[in-house]
C-alpha cells in the first residue's frame, strides 16, 4: 500500500482515481455534487456542535484554544488514518474552499472494512478524547479537541449510514469518482 497526495480537488469528478465498474454494481443513494455534499455536511456539523458544546460548557466550563488548534492540525492525520485502511494505493485530495479533505482508493472492500475505514480516525481523534474528557472534565483540551473532531467527521458518519442502510449481507463496496458503489460478488474473481 502506498499513499499518494493528489492535491487540490477542483470539483471535476473525472479527475479522481477510479476502477472499472463491477458487474451489477449499484450506486449508493448519496449526493452526486461535491459542493452540495460539503454544504449539507457543514450544516449537519453545525447542528451537531450545539449539544457537544453544551456538554463541553457544562462539564468543563470553557473551550480550549490548544484543543481547537489540535483539531485543525489533526485534519491531515485524519485522512492518513483512512488511507492506511486500504490494502492497495490510496489517494488524498483536498478542497479547503468547500471544507473537504478526502481519500479515494480504487480497491473493493467488505462492508465491515469500509465502516472501520470510515470510523477509525473518528475513534482515535474524536470518540476517545471526548470520552476521556467526560471522565476527567478538567481536560478541556481533550474535550475541545474531541468535540470539534466529532463534528469534522460528519462526512464519515454519512458513509457509514449509507453502507449500513444500503449494502446487503456479503456485498462489497468500492469508490468510483465521488460516489460509492456496492455489488454482490458471484465468485472469488469478483472480489
Amino acid at each position: 500500500m502506498k499513499i499518494h497526495y493528489k492535491g487540490k480537488f477542483n470539483g471535476d469528478t473525472d479527475t479522481l482515481i477510479f476502477r472499472e465498474h463491477k458487474k451489477n454494481a449499484v450506486k449508493f443513494k448519496e449526493f452526486d455534487n461535491p459542493k452540495k455534499l460539503g454544504i449539507v455536511m457543514n450544516i449537519v456539523g453545525l447542528i451537531m456542535a450545539v449539544p457537544l458544546f453544551i456538554i463541553l460548557f457544562l462539564r468543563g466550563g470553557k473551550i480550549s484554544l490548544i484543543g481547537l488548534l489540535l483539531s485543525l492540525i489533526s485534519l491531515i492525520p485524519h485522512e492518513f488514518l483512512h488511507a492506511i485502511c486500504f490494502k492497495e494505493d490510496a489517494y488524498i485530495y483536498t478542497n479547503l474552499k468547500d471544507g473537504m479533505l478526502f481519500v479515494v482508493g480504487p480497491e473493493t472492500m467488505t462492508k465491515g472494512r469500509f465502516i472501520f475505514m470510515s470510523l477509525l480516525p473518528n475513534i482515535v481523534f474524536a470518540f476517545i478524547p471526548f470520552t476521556v474528557f467526560l471522565i476527567f472534565p478538567k481536560l478541556t483540551v481533550l474535550g475541545t479537541f474531541g468535540a470539534i473532531s466529532l463534528i469534522s467527521g460528519v462526512g464519515d458518519y454519512y458513509n457509514v449510514v449509507n453502507a449500513l442502510r444500503q449494502m446487503p449481507r456479503g456485498a462489497r463496496t468500492y469508490l468510483y469518482g465521488f460516489n460509492s458503489y456496492w455489488y454482490k460478488p458471484e465468485n472469488e474473481s469478483d472480489i
